[in-house]
């Protein structure tokens, strides 16, 4: 019997795919980028952005290069792990061989708690901006019809999931292009009838950094949320063609991709609008595009918002049901989960995992903002747990590696400086949270989350010995 070194440095016996993933492989390396862009690029920017322009003015530009560079960072660390061992699970997985049982647990049913309520939201903020816009529409029927759609978008296999959302997430990033194409004409003076703003709100105003540096840590906050979704790269990976290339290929690809698209957009707004201006709060792109005089810009953006919407809605509907399934085949979720159809789909994953955006279906029809903030603010600070646990699991792991003379394909830079530089940058990102009031109770409302679910792991396991019962 031939055998194989994982990336732990272990051995076993050869198998023909990793635990906890698909064994059907479709997706092919342009569907892995525009995924994990259709999950990063939604509201965060085309929204929230204003916000953290308005909280460090210009300097919001350096916010969004040090939370830059911490998405950098961590995405090389789980593009190392994934590459050496691709898996539905992921980062849940990673944590579990780095921590043990209940701590991939623990990461693993909390981003799949994040998702499934980022969901709910994603489709009730789509529907009211749809129902704003076409008169006599009801949003809770909306929203049904959008969790309807992308349900079925699901079910219906890696292959043609996969080439819907790189259709779905290609036009968000091409509205983009256009939105850079434009601003950047309209500063340089190119757009004819329209005088230039030139450089001046960049400077002007109360200087670059109106705030000190306390509006750029509060900018950062703001910043570092925005970047949250990145991380379905890794998940994806499970599903891909060559995953030990192409998750290489598709990580680099994300990475200054998405850069270019949040700094380079920001960028532009910072220079045509001063930061206290008052539409930034509605709508920063559209706020940019009005003052260069482009007509319909309100339409087209809500337009573009809405697609952002769902385009991050299918992306994480995906990542969501690829994560419970691998808690299911690991013995952490009910058996039932890991049931895989014929193509491949783990299809009471999915159903699972839509779920709860069904039942706020009714929440909108009878509460329709109250139970989705509480909830929301419940998971708002979920990515930093997941990017802090994969960091120490990169380190764990990676020098498990190195002892048992395993070569990595695809590794994490200057390692282990750069990871400890991350983890130190995460750790400062989370005291300056607790600084912030708003941000303090997000972050301990997770924390409690994640405690909880770390008792019911440990609980689960202990059960597990009592009775003798086996857990992979």
């Amino acid at each position: 019997m031939t055998t194989r070194t994982s990336a732990t440095g272990s051995t076993g016996p050869a198998a023909p795919a990793p635990a906890g993933s698909p064994t059907v492989r479709k997706m092919r390396p342009r569907h892995l980028v525009f995924m994990s862009l259709g999950s990063a690029i939604g509201t965060g920017l085309f929204v929230g952005s204003g916000a953290g322009i308005q909280a460090a003015g210009p300097a919001v530009l350096l916010s969004f290069l040090i939370a830059g560079t911490m998405v950098i960072l961590v995405m090389r660390m789980m593009g190392e792990m994934a590459a050496a061992d691709p898996s539905s699970g992921a980062f849940s997985v990673y944590a579990e061989k780095a921590l043990g049982r209940p701590a991939g647990t623990t990461i693993g049913w909390l981003w799949w708690l994040q998702l499934v309520i980022v969901i709910a939201a994603e489709a009730t903020a789509a529907a009211a901006i749809v129902a704003s816009m076409w008169p006599g529409s009801q949003q809770w029927l909306l929203a049904l019809v959008f969790m309807s759609l992308f349900t079925a978008i699901n079910l219906g296999g890696v292959a043609s999931f996969g080439e819907f959302e790189y259709w779905f997430a290609l036009l968000k990033v091409l509205a983009i292009m256009v939105f850079l194409a434009i601003g950047v004409a309209f500063i340089a003076g190119w757009l004819p009838n329209v005088p230039a703003p030139g450089l001046s709100n960049l400077t002007g105003n109360g200087g670059f950094m109106p705030h000190g540096w306390s509006g750029v840590g509060a900018g950062l906050l703001l910043v570092v949320f925005a970047f949250g979704g990145t991380e379905i790269v890794a998940v994806a990976a499970a599903d891909t063609e060559e995953p030990e290339t192409n998750i290489a290929k598709a990580i680099t690809s994300v990475v200054w991709r998405i850069l270019v698209f949040y700094i380079g957009s920001v960028l532009v707004i910072v220079t045509i609008l001063p930061w206290d201006s008052e539409s930034l709060s509605t709508g920063p792109f559209v706020a940019a595009l009005a003052e260069a005089r482009v007509p319909g810009a309100d339409v087209v953006m809500a337009v573009v918002i809405v697609v952002a919407l769902l385009s991050a809605l299918n992306a994480n509907l995906y990542g969501a049901s690829r994560m419970v399934f691998s808690l299911a085949e690991r013995g952490r979720a009910p058996r039932a989960l890991a049931r895989k159809g014929a193509s491949g789909v783990p299809r009471a994953a999915v159903a699972a995992s839509v779920a709860f955006g069904f039942l706020t279906v009714a929440l909108n029809y009878l509460y329709p903002e109250t139970v989705l903030m509480i909830l929301l603010n419940l998971v708002g600070s979920t990515c930093l747990v997941v990017w802090g646990v994969s960091i120490v699991s990169q380190i764990i792991l990676r020098r498990r590696a190195e002892s048992a003379g395993v070569e990595l394909r695809f590794k994490m830079w200057a390692f282990p400086w750069l990871s400890y530089f991350a983890l130190a940058l995460l750790a400062g990102i989370v005291v300056l949270g607790f600084l912030d009031p708003a941000v303090r109770i997000q972050l301990l409302a997770t924390l409690a989350l994640t405690c909880a679910l770390s008792f019911a792991a440990w609980l689960m396991d202990r059960s597990a010995v009592k009775s003798g019962r086996q857990i992979k």
